[in-house]
C-alpha cells in the first residue's frame, strides 16, 4: 500500500467490526510486540466507542521496565485512517512512535501521562 503507516494494536483496534466501522475495511495486519510497556486499563465514557467496540473497559499502555512487553498487531493504515484511529481513541490516550520487536516503526496509542512524562 502507498502512503502506508503502521499502527501497533493491542486492544480494540484489533477487532474487525471495529475497523469496518471506522474505516470501512478489515486491515492488514501482522503479529508483533511492543517492549518496555505493560497494560493496564481505563474506563471509557464516549458512548460511541462503547457502542463500537462493545465494552467501557479498554486496555491502555504505561511505560515498564525493558524486560515487560505487549503482544498485538501491527495494523497497516492510510494517513486519512490514522486520523480516523485519532478521532476514535479518548483523551485518555496519545499517539507516540515507537519500534516494535521486528524493527518496524509504528505509532501506538499510550496513557496521556506517559507521553508527557508524568
Amino acid at each position: 500500500m502507498r502512503d502506508e503507516v503502521w499502527l501497533f494494536s493491542y486492544g480494540t483496534l484489533q477487532q474487525a467490526e471495529v475497523q469496518r466501522a471506522l474505516f470501512g475495511r478489515a486491515l492488514r495486519s501482522e503479529a508483533d510486540r511492543l517492549t518496555g510497556f505493560a497494560l493496564g486499563t481505563v474506563t471509557i465514557r464516549d458512548p460511541e466507542v462503547v457502542r463500537l467496540s462493545g465494552s467501557d473497559r479498554h486496555p491502555i499502555l504505561r511505560r515498564a521496565a525493558a524486560n515487560c512487553a505487549v503482544e498485538g498487531t501491527a495494523l497497516a493504515l492510510t494517513p486519512a485512517e490514522i486520523e480516523a484511529a485519532d478521532r476514535y481513541e479518548v483523551a485518555d490516550y496519545v499517539r507516540i512512535a515507537v519500534t516494535l520487536a521486528s524493527g518496524r516503526q509504528a505509532f501506538v496509542y499510550v496513557h496521556r501521562d506517559e507521553a508527557e512524562g508524568r
